[in-house]
């Protein structure tokens, strides 16, 4: 564990270390006429975000041979494909309608710009690491009812607006120019030129708050007061249902301890009802135990990666625009964390008196990267027919290949056979009996879909206003900063799992029926399910998305993450109801 622990230390140092660098390397100082470096990332249809292409796919017109800007992992992975841009912006030198470059636009050419500005296609470039977006045309509709009357304009002039503290660049914005216009509404040869426009102007504003313009967005009033009111809504949600354990369930388990205590010193031929009549089965190990063992230990990892994320997010690793950093941070902590996976699973799975360890960890290594393997293949190979930017380089896949290898795989083994030598015993504080007892009969409610429902149901809906605004920033274009607001939804989530699945678990042994195994981490679990079903209504009434790619990239990806969901609020509901059920039958004295 004290290997764990140093690994532990690592990530988070490594983690910090690679996110950081591109940071501190663009804390640049120029003189005057210095060229700063302007970058052309991507293009693609605003409310597509996955569907993006490079720069020059487009047939924008270029100075010279275009160059590419090394990038880091995280980037590649963000779908960033960083290349010189046609303009030069010097520092401190102003420039009036200045030609960048001029193209003779084929018919061909126009008809590709005007279905991109039919898609209400954007551009993305980076100045100095700061971001600039615009559109790249616009659609006459006035007046005209028929979509084949419409009217598509290119923008060709583009106006650079920049801010500067002495020698170093603050904030930067562009606008386009209505009236400088080329027509794309018919397919016919045309001469176009490419201008900008350059403004400096001084500022106060200190160089280390130049990204605060951004990370205020999402801290405006009237967001602030959604996000509490969603935070009040959590709470209330917690104390009602800890008021319920609290004042029904534990009067109840009160009167069971003394039913209980009266019956063992009545006559011993009375016959045991409820939960205690069980006893001789509630602690039998379950069934497919190396699966279960598998999930618990993934579970446990991605509740690990997931804790030291929020750990990153709340020291300001996570600024906006930081490209790439939270990719890199998922990458690197889950690699470095594959340990806590192997320990964990094969030390439970040989608790629960399993042999085949070794097969115990190969399932746990592939429970989760297996799907999110297969669903990456699909994907990539979607982007590579569609020619986009989140076609990942075979490069890169190497070097992700490579990490899992080298790194996981490793680590995974090494957790495995610590896991293996620890010796633990299972603590079960009553003695399982040779033949396990028949389950009654139960209700349809009592079953475990409908239970699942119930117990997915509450912590969902203490979190679902936050998601829209989790999902506008991953899915969309606003930016979410608010982590410690999310960080408090998140231990809300964990409490409403916990208690709820305590409850149900609760329920279902006083109905007599102990295979409460598999129950406790399905219903923990559940709620990964509620935020898939979520995606469906997020997808078709909240947003725009459309097409092929970004419906498969969209639904694919999070299948992935709700899975990933799915199995640590599984392993948080499993560990409370172990927990209670263990303290429960400590507290009668058991045959």
């Amino acid at each position: 564990m004290k290997n764990l622990s140093t690994i532990l230390v690592l990530a988070v140092l490594i983690t910090c270390s690679a996110t950081r660098v591109r940071s501190d390397a663009s804390d640049h100082r120029y003189n005057d006429g210095d060229v700063v470096p302007l970058y052309a990332n991507k293009v693609g249809p605003f409310h597509n975000p996955s569907e993006t292409y490079r720069y020059f796919d487009l047939p924008f017109c270029s100075q010279g041979d275009v160059k590419e800007k090394r990038e880091a992992l995280g980037e590649v992975l963000n779908g960033d494909r960083l290349v010189s841009a046609p303009y030069k912006l010097e520092f401190r030198k102003e420039k009036d309608t200045e030609v960048a470059c001029r193209r003779k636009l084929t018919k061909e050419e126009v008809a590709q710009f005007r279905r991109a500005v039919k898609k209400d296609y954007y551009f993305q470039m980076y100045y100095d690491d700061l971001p600039i977006w615009g559109f790249l045309g616009k659609v006459d509709k006035e007046g005209k009812t028929d979509p084949s009357e419409y009217k598509y304009f290119l923008y060709k002039h583009i106006q650079f607006e920049i801010l500067y503290n002495k020698d170093r660049v603050i904030e930067i914005g562009a606008k386009m120019d209505p009236h400088s216009v080329v027509d794309l509404t018919e397919d016919k040869d045309i001469d176009a030129d490419f201008m900008y426009t350059v403004k400096w102007r001084d500022t106060n504003i200190p160089f280390e708050n130049r990204m605060d313009k951004y990370s205020q967005s999402s801290s405006l009033p009237h967001h602030l007061e959604i996000h509490w009111f969603s935070i009040i809504n959590s709470c209330v949600t917690v104390l009602l249902l800890t008021g319920f354990l609290a004042t029904i369930l534990m009067r109840v388990l009160k009167n069971d301890f003394m039913k209980y205590a009266q019956d063992e010193e009545a006559a011993d031929d009375q016959e045991e009802t409820g939960w205690k009549y069980i006893h001789g089965d509630v602690f039998r190990f379950p069934k497919y135990k190396s699966l279960f063992s598998a999930a618990h230990g993934s579970g446990t990892q991605l509740f690990t990666l997931t804790v030291f994320i929020f750990m990153l997010a709340l020291v300001g690793v996570f600024y906006p625009y930081n490209r790439g950093a939270l990719f890199t941070a998922l990458v690197v902590i889950y690699a470095l964390t594959s340990g806590i996976a192997g320990y964990t699973s094969t030390s439970f799975y040989c608790q629960l008196e399993g042999t085949n360890w070794v097969r115990n960890l190969l399932l746990t290594g592939c429970l989760f990267c297996g799907p999110l393997f297969l669903t990456f293949c699909f994907l990539n190979t979607v982007a590579i027919a569609y020619s986009a930017t989140a076609a990942l380089p075979f490069g890169t896949i190497v070097v992700i290949v490579l990490i899992w290898t080298l790194v996981t795989a490793p680590l995974l083994v090494l957790g495995g056979i610590a896991g293996k030598n620890s010796k633990a015993e299972f603590q079960a504080p009553c003695r399982t009996t040779k033949y396990p007892r028949e389950i009654p009969s139960l209700p349809w409610y009592r079953t475990t879909i409908p239970q699942m429902a119930m117990a997915g149901f509450l912590p969902f809906s203490a979190i679902y206003i936050e998601l829209y605004y989790i999902f506008a920033s991953v899915w969309g274009h606003r930016i979410y900063t608010i982590y410690s607001i999310l960080f408090i939804v998140f231990l809300i989530l964990l409490i409403v799992t916990a208690f709820i699945t305590v409850a149900l678990t609760y329920f279902q042994l006083a109905a007599e029926d102990h295979e409460w195994w598999w129950r406790s981490f399905l219903c923990g679990g559940s709620t990964g399910l509620f935020i898939y079903g979520y995606c469906l209504y997020y997808y078709y009434a909240r947003s725009d998305m459309s097409g092929f790619m970004q419906t498969s990239f969209f639904f694919g990806y999070m299948a992935c993450i709700c899975y990933g969901f799915f199995l640590m609020l599984g392993t948080v509901g499993f560990r409370a109801a172990l927990l209670f059920v263990r303290h429960i039958y400590k507290s009668i004295k058991c045959e």
